[in-house]
């Protein structure tokens, strides 16, 4: 058994993080980066109509669009959460009122999309977008989509491995050098 509560917590359960479902884990990223999209220079110039219908073919390719769409949607489950933490009681009325709330809010998450699109516009030409997206619709860029979550996830987990084996040498090393000033710990 390990000394270090951290290190033995992480090899027996997973953190609270991957245990949340995937909406609510990429919740505070997503809202941060529309707030970052949203909060525009003044003088940024308007993208072209061709330069951004591009841009919103591109995320749309990369499956952006499945990614922002559920924000609606757990934006409405988080405040349905909040309510039913005060009075659990209401839980049929909340699921009553969220379902309306996410019919009527649904479309809300186009906003994002353009958010997103004038972004990619800002920092890329049309000529770049155009170049993009006939990349990602080529076999290779379809599977970089298709592989890449793969490849994250695999890297991730390799990570976490290293990083706990990086710590038990540390804890040793420590553990060793204490004792020899005297400390047994």
């Amino acid at each position: 058994m390990l000394a270090y509560p951290i290190v033995a917590r992480c090899r027996t359960r997973p953190s609270p993080l991957v245990r949340m479902p995937p909406l609510v884990r990429m919740l505070p990223l997503a809202c941060a980066l529309a707030w970052s999209c949203a909060v525009v220079p003044a003088h940024a110039q308007q993208p072209s109509p061709s330069a951004l219908a591009t841009a919103k073919e591109l995320l749309k390719v990369k499956g952006a669009d499945s990614t922002w769409l559920p924000l609606v949607r757990g934006v409405i489950e988080r405040a349905k959460v909040v309510f039913l933490q005060s009075n659990p009681m209401l839980g049929k009325d909340l699921n009553e009122v969220a379902a309306k709330l996410n019919a009527d809010y649904a479309p809300r998450s186009a906003e994002l999309m353009n958010d997103v699109a004038k972004a990619y516009t800002m920092h890329f030409t049309e000529q770049e977008l155009k170049d993009a997206l006939a990349f990602y619709k080529s076999p290779l860029g379809r599977k970089l989509l298709t592989e890449e979550p793969k490849v994250l996830e695999q890297t991730m987990q390799d990570a976490q491995t290293w990083a706990n084996k990086l710590s038990e040498e540390v804890i040793a090393k420590m553990r060793a050098e204490m004792r020899k000033r005297g400390h047994d710990i």
